[in-house]
């Protein structure tokens, strides 16, 4: 009998070492270094093998200009949101990697996708849930794929067998964690068996152009659960977020090499599914029925999609000796970026004054055009005055108080005007060359923070 050949991998980022450590050299992280047995592949014994009729060409170097190209064309899901962050709909032979915390809404997205893809033959394999668990949950969608099947099973090899008697035209893994390969003696969600696992449903997807979707788990950071050359592998990372307790989620994606990074989709969880979100302005605004001090409205970009969500602020004296600066969904050093410029061009007495600031809606925005708005709503606050519901803010605010343009603002113009907004503060180099006359909103143009304070007190 050949003896066993054993390794030691780090837990957190895959890093390997024959011998253990007590901190990872490559991560940085203390005691994650764990003993897995390993065992070789033998030739020609992989666990998706394409039929070898024949001889095989030599792979040779081309030129460019030779390759032959055929543009694939996606497949629609229909789920505007998922399509729209996946870059147009899921492309043929593509490998995406959904992570999000646990009863986010990972499996009921994947299983809704699966169930309104009408003529795709999709195969839903679980290795979490049972038949009877999936059909459960599949009776509560409105959607009825007639081609839909369901496959519970966590060995690879029996996968395959199913997936070469079937052969669907997409495959969901659920999840990644959960499954094993007879070629690898590791338990399941080791690094290795995760790397050899996602290694095998990669060539599958690629020798097939057959799409796979792999749910991941998430560590307690946040980030997705085992080596990170697994994000690496992969050709899309969604990460699925929101508040369990809320209904609202957001997808988001880190990774995509067939479309932009920066698109977002947003749904509403209810009973009978998730439910896309197809104006998520109007569910970030919150409805008032009083004008509050504290609270202003900016215009924002995720990807090509214009968002106007509620800045919240909360400025008081400072009751405890140091005074707190508290951000929730925004960046807190431009927060505190922010204050410097309006205690030293605005000259507002902030040094002991508590700040709290809040995003309404549970999002986390990194857009610059935001500025002008937490500042407004900033002044609001401090002025006990309350900023008109009918205005809103998209500008830059620079570290000499000026007002910097900031990009697509026709979008944000228009999508103002599209939820009734009256008047809409800008920086004045941002309209240069517009036709304001085509817009039914007032678009006032401003160049510092003084000229700011007069438009909106």
């Amino acid at each position: 009998m050949a003896k066993l050949k054993t390794t030691f991998f780090c837990q957190n980022c895959g890093a390997q070492s024959p011998k253990w450590l007590g901190k990872c050299p490559a991560c940085g992280e203390w005691n994650t270094y764990v003993e897995e047995v390993i065992q070789k592949e033998e030739s020609g014994k992989g666990s998706w093998k394409t039929p070898t009729t024949g001889t095989k060409k030599a792979s040779v170097p081309k030129k460019i200009q030779e390759v032959n190209y055929e543009e694939q064309a996606r497949y629609v899901t229909g789920d505007d949101e998922l399509d729209r962050v996946l870059g147009g709909g899921i492309v043929p032979g593509s490998l995406v990697l959904i992570g999000g915390e646990p009863g986010i809404g990972k499996s009921t997205l994947m299983l809704q996708i699966a169930l309104i893809l009408e003529g795709k033959k999709i195969l839903y394999v679980s290795g979490e849930e049972s038949e009877a668990q999936i059909k459960m949950r599949a009776d509560r969608m409105s959607a009825k794929n007639p081609d839909c099947y369901v496959l519970s099973e966590t060995n690879t090899q029996q996968i395959f067998q199913q997936i070469e008697a079937l052969k669907p035209d997409l495959l969901v893994i659920d999840s990644i964690q959960t499954l094993t390969s007879q070629y690898v003696e590791s338990a399941a969600g080791s690094v290795s068996q995760v790397r050899e696992c996602t290694a095998e449903l990669m060539k599958f997807a690629k020798e097939t152009g057959t799409p796979v979707f792999l749910i991941g788990h998430i560590t307690k950071d946040g980030s997705i659960a085992g080596p990170k050359v697994l994000e690496h592998m992969v050709d899309t990372v969604l990460q699925f977020e929101g508040d369990r307790h809320m209904s609202y989620r957001i997808l988001r994606t880190s990774k995509n090499r067939f479309g932009s990074t920066h698109e977002l989709g947003i749904y509403e969880m209810r009973v009978e599914g998730l439910r896309p979100v197809a104006n998520p302005s109007e569910i970030l605004l919150t409805q008032r029925e009083e004008v509050l001090n504290g609270v202003a409205i900016g215009a924002m970009m995720e990807g090509n999609r214009p968002l106007l969500i509620e800045i919240q602020s909360l400025v008081s004296p400072a009751t405890y000796g140091t005074p707190q600066r508290s951000s929730t969904g925004h960046d807190a050093k431009r927060l505190n970026m922010l204050l410097a410029v309006l205690e030293k061009r605005g000259g507002m007495r902030l040094g002991q004054q508590d700040v709290f600031l809040n995003v309404a809606g549970g999002l986390r925005v990194d857009d610059p055009a935001l500025d002008l708005a937490v500042c407004a709503s900033l002044i609001s606050s401090y002025e006990d005055t309350p900023v008109s519901e009918q205005i809103c803010f998209a500008a830059e605010v620079g570290l000499g108080g000026e007002i910097r343009a900031v990009h697509r603002i026709e979008n944000r113009i228009a999508e103002a005007e599209k939820l009734g907004f009256k008047k809409i503060i800008v920086s004045k180099y941002a309209v240069k060359g517009l036709d304001l006359a085509k817009y039914k909103i007032e678009v006032m143009a401003v160049s510092k923070l003084e000229e700011v304070y007069q438009k909106i007190f």
